[in-house]
């Protein structure tokens, strides 16, 4: 998906590239993906996977797990070093729970969300497919996402309070009618009723703690570590380099886990709160600052900088998603470009005002009006700033 696809309330359509020519985001099957990782693992022959066993607890001292195995019996397990990828709701992280010095923090966000599905027609994809569609309703959006079959993912985030107004079939079609009108013939009348009312809308919570690992005995990685809301869409790819990020820390310390576990943490933490954050401001991106040409223009202005100063100005999404400056840094950086180019563009407005006041005494009467008027435009563009 090489933009975002802006879908207006009256049906107009306006793309948002997410980077340069041939920069592009994908959208990925996660069962598909899970499919391919396990058929990877499978290649290690020091690897034995087992499903359907519930991990029930975990000793500190001995590094023993006890789990529920399918038949309702208890094993044992010891492990010289537990990594604990067992998402939001980690049982491994419980135990670092009781730990003193465990920072722990998570955040339920008062929206919810819902997934309809987006038929094909005629056996092709109803909307174009290498965009990320999204409808921004400022306090609520929803978006869609392509599927290798021809389908459309479409998501609805909105809060909880707006889900629960809806509760019949008449208020589900009013409510699309109102807000996303363009969408209804695309989804298809029948099939929107009976999606909408499939599931009930679903929480998403942020997760934050601190330090990743006990000891030499255990560490955590991916959403057991950081869980975050889904709108920079780097949840995955915060995991995925979590193993990466590890693995150099191996390679540096040769694989002495007293020394890696503990620098892992402190490398890893900060990124990973950063982009927990960062998430949380993209979903206020996404669903009131694209309606905004104020922000439109600073994304052209961004764009336009970093094409003539490459290596100075750098857009955010572009550090994210395009490269792997780390998630912190990219932060930090961004907050610093943003008061260069607003100082930048407070003294551009500046010296317009002087140089219009200079042309309002040096030119005659009849030009006044005119005049003041680009003068009042300057002011209020300052005032923006």
């Amino acid at each position: 998906m090489h933009a975002r696809m802006i879908h207006a309330l009256n049906g107009a359509q306006s793309p948002i590239p997410y980077g340069r020519k041939g920069q592009y985001i994908l959208s990925v099957d996660r069962a598909n993906l899970n499919k391919e990782l396990l058929t990877a693992s499978e290649e290690y022959s020091s690897t034995k996977l087992n499903f359907e066993h519930k991990l029930l607890d975990w000793s500190i001292e001995t590094g023993a797990m006890t789990f529920l195995r399918p038949d309702g019996t208890k094993e044992q397990i010891k492990a010289d070093l537990i990594v604990g990828c067992d998402g939001a709701f980690s049982t491994i992280r419980k135990q670092f729970l009781r730990q003193s010095r465990f920072n722990y923090s998570q955040t339920y966000i008062p929206h919810g969300y819902m997934e309809l599905t987006m038929p094909p027609r005629n056996g092709d994809f109803v909307m174009k497919p290498n965009f990320l569609h999204i409808w921004p309703r400022n306090t609520f959006m929803m978006i869609a996402l392509p599927n290798l079959d021809k389908t459309f993912t479409c998501t609805l985030f909105m809060p909880f309070e707006d889900f629960e107004k809806i509760t019949t079939e008449e208020q589900v079609m009013e409510f699309f009618q109102t807000y996303f009108p363009d969408s209804i013939p695309l989804i298809g009348e029948d099939t929107l009723k009976r999606d909408y009312f499939r599931l009930p809308a679903q929480a998403m919570v942020s997760v934050k703690c601190s330090p990743y690992h006990i000891g030499d005995k255990c560490v955590i990685m991916g959403d057991a570590a950081h869980a975050v809301v889904p709108f920079y869409g780097q949840g995955m790819n915060a995991g995925f380099e979590d193993c990466l990020v590890f693995n150099e820390v191996m390679d540096q310390l040769d694989e002495d886990f007293s020394a890696v576990l503990k620098e892992y943490s402190r490398v890893r933490v900060p990124d990973d709160h950063a982009i927990a954050d960062l998430a949380m401001y993209n979903y206020i991106e996404m669903r009131a600052h694209v309606n905004s040409k104020w922000f439109l223009f600073r994304k052209y202005l961004d764009n336009f900088l970093h094409f003539v100063m490459p290596s100075t100005i750098i857009p955010l999404y572009t550090m994210i998603t395009f490269t792997r400056t780390r998630y912190h840094e990219a932060m930090k950086r961004w907050h610093w470009q943003k008061r260069v180019i607003n100082w930048g563009l407070c003294l551009c407005g500046v010296v317009s005002v002087i140089g219009g006041t200079y042309l309002l005494i040096r030119h005659p009467p009849r030009h006044t009006t005119l005049l003041v008027e680009q003068l009042w435009t300057q002011v209020q563009a300052i005032r923006w700033l």
